[in-house]
């Protein structure tokens, strides 16, 4: 097979050539160099790859090059485990069908007034973006129709069936006709996804991206012991010596969340929060001022923030140390996009030291050791800012 390093080696419209020029890339990833063309022939597709590979394109370019926008039936259903990552996906999807007015993408999810999706079914989508619960209830209704379905796509497959979706996306797949195209994206292929891959998929075609090279985000990593309440003034600290205005902050728990961003407001900063307790119309006016600059800090929980896709966040904090080790590589994926430099800082007690050194060697990192001096400025352990070790990485580039 032909190596593919620019968009136009594929066998996809002069529409879609154009969008995927506006949207900034200039030359497929890997994942998207080898997903795309397996696609567009129709064959199912099981794929590992980390966050930030550009998977949404890769199955986005041929749903939508295949469509048959004449046909009024839902023709391809992408399900993804939460809300956020459900925007975020119909975003994309809409991004690159921009010069196809022809071509309708609508989002289903929970916590949005069912009205609403119930009118924007009306009008006869050909991609349906949905959480498994919210699309299933319209099925029930009678609403969405997946007898007419070409592609199924399941992204972030494992998460997803770790959270409990697995009858959920069995009743989905058995919705869609036998020679339906599956096509499964996951960071890891746990049991539970090579279940549903043997039972609904015909010779998948097997990718495997690693994070490296020019697709391994570019994030240095640190980690410094600090206990309790110490973290709040530690974070600022870091923050203001490295002159941070785009942070990520993330905790266990909904109620460390909420604490803290109301430690944070209450100093007079630029923050707000997202956990799972808020209603979902509140959540997207956060996301929304986030990503589009008003808020300086956003404190979240791990589950709220899957999909969350901000290519100017500068800093990613771990306030608490993650109870997965996947969950590791998705914080910390939150910086270092689009090519940029990212910095992570990760807090730890003693009783995690074991925890984060299993983290290390599950993310092949080396997490630096860091201190605060006594001007309160971030060193390394032999005394050099932190600040001019990020400077010095600017500077070779």
């Amino acid at each position: 097979m032909t190596e593919i390093t620019q968009f136009d080696q594929l066998d996809i419209g002069e529409e879609l050539l154009r969008a995927v020029k506006e949207m900034g890339f200039s030359q497929p990833t890997p994942i998207q160099a080898r997903t795309i063309p397996l696609m567009l022939e129709g064959l199912d597709v099981i794929a590992k790859a980390p966050t930030g590979t550009g998977k949404t394109c890769a199955f986005g370019i041929p749903l939508i090059e295949c469509l048959n926008t004449a046909c009024t039936d839902i023709q391809a259903v992408v399900v993804c485990p939460t809300r956020e990552l459900c925007l975020q996906i119909t975003e994309e999807l809409r991004a690159l069908a921009r010069f196809r007015p022809d071509v309708r993408v609508v989002a289903i999810y929970g916590g949005q007034p069912i009205r609403k999706q119930l009118d924007a079914l009306k009008k006869q989508p050909h991609i349906v973006v949905a959480t498994p619960g919210r699309l299933l209830d319209h099925m029930g209704r009678g609403t969405a129709w997946l007898g007419n379905v070409y592609t199924a796509v399941l992204d972030e497959a494992d998460e997803m069936l770790k959270m409990g979706f697995i009858r959920d996306v069995r009743k989905i797949l058995n919705a869609t006709p036998a020679d339906t195209q599956i096509v499964m994206f996951s960071a890891t292929i746990s049991r539970e996804v090579m279940d549903v891959s043997w039972e609904y998929q015909n010779a998948p075609e097997e990718i495997t991206v690693a994070a490296e090279g020019d697709d391994r985000p570019d994030i240095a990593q640190f980690k410094m012991q600090a206990e309790g309440g110490a973290r709040v003034q530690d974070m600022l600290d870091i923050i203001k010596a490295l002159d941070l205005h785009r942070v990520m902050i993330f905790g266990n728990m909904k109620a460390t969340v909420r604490q803290l961003d109301d430690k944070l407001r209450k100093r007079g900063l630029s923050v707000d929060c997202l956990h799972g307790d808020m209603p979902q119309s509140q959540r997207n006016r956060v996301m929304s001022s986030y990503r589009d600059g008003k808020l300086e800090m956003l404190v979240a929980t791990d589950v709220a923030a899957r999909g969350i896709d901000v290519d100017d966040v500068e800093a990613v904090f771990n306030y608490d140390l993650p109870d997965e080790n996947e969950y590791y590589v998705h914080r910390i994926g939150r910086t270092g996009r689009a090519k940029r430099h990212g910095v992570a800082f990760t807090f730890y007690s003693p009783e995690d030291v074991f925890r984060l050194r299993d983290i290390a060697k599950y993310t092949r990192s080396d997490i630096t050791p860091f201190t605060l001096n006594e001007a309160r400025v971030p060193v390394l352990e032999d005394g050099t800012p932190i600040a001019a070790m990020l400077e010095a990485k600017e500077t070779t580039v």
